[in-house]
């Protein structure tokens, strides 16, 4: 390959500290070492997966929209919904446009499309990965609260009020139905 990868490797680099960047929201929860963007993408990804298949979109497509929706975070860090409110001025698409400048053109725009779709909500997947990433939400929120944290239940209630696929919708009334070590439970064939 006769493109220059320094650009890449540079991002793989700053993607890496996505494992330690905190997710702000929790604070305010009282959390004191709450998950990371990078543990948030991660099963965002997953749960985009899940809900476009079952919406008959392609999986594929928003589990990849879902694991570059935060990315941008490695700039501007992880705003959460009342710091939107004041700061409005990191506008993802432009940050991702900085931080693939000097990427190989194939790459960089392919990133900068991924973006642009995730934010503009103009695709099946992309209505599929902005869902996760709220339905994601509201399970920490579970996690959270089950583990003492009582005031993650306006998590819990603001982020299952903004769903919009039935998928997402359906999935997280079974996630309120459930605690969080049912799975356990029912792996080792205990009664729930």
């Amino acid at each position: 390959m006769a493109d220059d990868l320094s650009a890449v490797a540079r991002f793989l680099y700053e993607a890496g500290t996505l494992k330690h960047t905190r997710r702000t929201g929790w604070w305010m929860a009282g959390i004191g070492n709450p998950e990371s963007v990078a543990e948030h993408s991660w099963r965002t990804s997953l749960i985009a997966s899940i809900i476009a298949k079952l919406e008959g979109a392609d999986p594929a497509r928003a589990a990849f929209l879902a694991v570059w929706h935060d990315t941008q975070e490695t700039r501007t860090g992880d705003v959460n919904y009342l710091g939107k409110k004041y700061a409005t001025s990191a506008d993802p698409v432009a940050v991702t446009a900085d931080q693939t400048a000097g990427m190989p053109e194939l790459l960089a725009s392919a990133i900068q499309d991924l973006v642009a779709e995730y934010e503009a909500k103009d695709s099946p997947e992309a209505v599929c990965a902005r869902d996760a990433d709220k339905l994601e939400c509201m399970l920490q929120g579970i996690e959270y609260k089950a583990q003492g944290y009582e005031s993650a239940q306006r998590w819990i209630d603001n982020s299952r009020a903004r769903l919009t696929t039935e998928t997402g919708r359906r999935l997280a009334d079974e996630l309120l139905g459930q605690g969080p070590l049912d799975w356990l439970r029912s792996a080792l064939g205990e009664q729930a």
